[in-house]
């Protein structure tokens, strides 16, 4: 049996600057110090306010937030990982030849995966990456994922450095979910999705979609992924693959216990949808593209999942199979709709101990589907789920999608998130550019200013192409702007839902509570 404890004798436990070793087990130790300056990080505690997916007010403490969201895929995570010990001893030889899956590692990568996360959830990153690119000029705009791996390694601090928490290369490996930055994709030609990473999506002209470094955190990815020559170009590691599969349990199971406690997902509209495409997916299989978005539209059901039917199949025909979709559809209508949802959600015990019953079952059906492959689909990952549990996971996340993503409602309240968003780059983008008052901008913004130029100075020194590639200039004036632009992003994404509110106000003139923001500054 492997030992895990001595995984990665190739690097992975090199970290940028060496410290002492702690004693006790060799390796166990080290990764240990990981996680702990994870946990410890203030960017890890101030997850406790930032949305999940459904904002907690109204909806009290039963809503997950991203630090909730953190620790389950933390437990998920490692016990998949935990589990690879007693696998066949084909998959623990792939595991050992691709360099091992440390259960600490993956715990650490789990915590971490989310600090990037902006205010506002999702929609905060869709809105705050357009404020970085239109509004801010910075080519590589704002992704969650690269925020994440420059918190890591240039953001935070620690008492072995002053930029960066000096994590392993593993545990730094093990959160770059896509190992590329945004830009790399821009030379090549149009490709279908299909033969693509997932992720990149099918734009090659304007990037990756999602990436896991900017440009100016670009070299330390690379050096990362050196001490891991067995995976294979834009591959996860394997920790890697396990925190992602995690995340993916995570949010298809649990936020369906959010949704439920808080009201959202309701019987009647989710059965309308699925026993409607069950009972006529010959016939909706059968229709034009423009006959079955227009039913879409008019939300006929049915439409909506036939449409997420050819999507999935349309991007990922490697592994989507219609029976296998239809079975999923049968499995969820059954254990949700017919099960969960004919219970509603009123605090008491019978219903917390069928919400309760029901991610448990789900959980440990998904866990239980892990395969472990030495030469996955480009679209996938060395560890993934099992084909019937992937098809569950599709539909869980459409259901997510149809019935609480789309709600009209919601997205009335997210467009008044995204105006804080965009009045905060605004803002501090005018601010910045008012010689006469830029020196009265917050010292730590300040500082950030100063630390992002001198990266983006060391990167023309190092790599001129990355500024090439986007048809970035490289004068003083142009690195300055860069500088400026990158650290604002990085401000911005730092702040909690009810920080970025209130500093928003400050700083539009529309607040009068100069001492009781909630922040200070």
């Amino acid at each position: 049996m492997q030992n895990f404890a001595r995984s990665h004798t190739g690097g992975g436990r090199e970290r940028a600057i060496p410290e002492p070793t702690t004693g006790g087990a060799a390796g166990e130790d080290e990764f240990r110090v990981d996680v702990e300056r994870i946990r410890f990080s203030p960017y890890f505690s101030r997850l406790s306010a930032v949305t999940q997916v459904i904002p907690q007010a109204g909806s009290g403490t039963t809503v997950h937030n991203r630090l909730t969201h953190s620790l389950k895929v933390s437990a998920v995570a490692r016990s998949i990982a935990v589990g690879f010990r007693d696998a066949p001893e084909a998959a623990r030889q792939i595991v050992a030849d691709l360099g091992g899956c440390d259960p600490v590692v993956v715990q650490a990568a789990a915590a971490a995966h989310d600090l990037g996360h902006p205010p506002f959830g999702h929609l905060g990153e869709q809105v705050l990456d357009r404020a970085a690119r239109n509004r801010l000029g910075l080519p590589d705009g704002f992704e969650g994922n690269a925020q994440t791996f420059r918190i890591l390694t240039a953001l935070d601090s620690c008492d072995a450095t002053a930029r960066g928490l000096n994590l392993t290369k593993a545990v730094r490996a093990a959160v770059l979910k896509y190992p590329w930055t945004r830009n790399e994709w821009r030379s090549l030609p149009p490709q279908p999705a299909e033969r693509l990473p997932r992720g990149v999506g099918s734009d090659s002209a304007s990037g990756a979609l999602k990436f896991s470094a900017y440009s100016i955190d670009a070299l330390e990815m690379a050096d990362v992924l050196s001490a891991f020559p067995a995976i294979g170009t834009h591959q996860q590691t394997l920790e890697c693959s396990v925190m992602d599969i995690a995340d993916d349990i995570a949010y298809s199971v649990h936020d369906l216990d959010d949704f439920y406690r808080a009201g959202v997902l309701q019987f009647t509209a989710v059965s309308a949808e699925l026993n409607g495409w069950l009972q006529a997916q010959s016939a909706l299989a059968a229709l034009e593209p423009g006959e079955l978005m227009a039913g879409v539209a008019l939300r006929r059901p049915g439409y909506a999942l036939e449409a997420a039917w050819r999507h999935t199949y349309a991007k990922d025909s490697w592994i989507a199979n219609a029976e296998a979709f239809r079975a999923s559809v049968v499995r969820v209508t059954h254990d949700l709709v017919e099960g969960l949802l004919t219970i509603p959600y009123d605090g008491g015990l019978e219903a917390d101990r069928a919400v309760s019953a029901f991610t448990r079952r789900w959980i440990d059906r998904l866990k239980g589907s892990i395969r472990v492959e030495r030469t996955p689909n480009v679209r996938s990952g060395h560890v993934r789920l099992g084909s019937d549990a992937w098809h569950d996971v599709v539909v869980l996340k459409f259901v997510h999608t149809r019935f609480v993503l789309d709600r009209s409602d919601l997205a009335v309240y997210q467009r008044g998130q995204a105006r804080v968003l965009e009045t905060l780059a605004d803002g501090f983008h005018l601010w910045l550019n008012d010689a006469d008052d830029a020196a009265r901008a917050p010292r730590r913004l300040i500082d950030s200013i100063e630390a992002a130029t001198a990266e983006y100075r060391e990167l023309r020194a190092n790599a001129p192409e990355y500024f090439a590639a986007v048809g970035a200039g490289t004068s003083d004036r142009d690195i300055a702007r860069f500088g400026r632009s990158r650290a604002v992003v990085d401000y911005i994404a730092s702040f909690t839902d009810a920080q970025a509110m209130s500093v928003a106000a400050l700083i539009s003139g529309t607040s009068d509570n100069l001492w009781e923001s909630g922040r200070s500054l």
